[in-house]
């Protein structure tokens, strides 16, 4: 494996470890408030109306336009995980683009750096 290749896998490990830690730790101490939000959280990319697929893609759109790449990358794995293709991810990054502008284009560049850590990661564990 190349270094690059480990630096990537590295990163996806770490935001997933750091995540599911802090998380943790918000949990255990958290507030009934802090509980309930984590939970109102989980229950809206549930299956409804919407599959889980479309409601991770569309929060992930959602999440490119606030700029977060906390939940960009989250809402990444998540995707990948419901099976979305790379074309709809990138039909979906083409939408943040038109309604964010130009100032969503650093978090592309890193949303697709993140998404080939998640194809590397889920080659992997197949």
């Amino acid at each position: 494996m190349s270094e690059h290749e480990s630096r990537k896998s590295r990163s996806y490990k770490d935001f997933q470890d750091f995540r599911a830690e802090l998380n943790d730790k918000i949990l255990a101490r958290g507030t009934t408030i802090t509980k309930r939000f984590f939970t109102l959280d989980t229950k809206t990319y549930e299956a409804g109306a919407l599959d889980v697929k479309t409601k991770e893609l569309l929060g992930l759109s959602a999440s490119m336009v606030l700029r977060c790449d906390d939940c960009i990358a989250y809402h990444i794995d998540q995707c990948v995980q419901a099976g979305a293709s790379d074309e709809e991810l990138f039909e979906t990054f083409d939408i943040a683009l038109i309604v964010g502008g130009s100032i969503v284009i650093p978090h592309l560049r890193r949303a697709v750096a993140f998404l080939d850590e998640c194809r590397a990661q889920q080659g992997r564990d197949e």
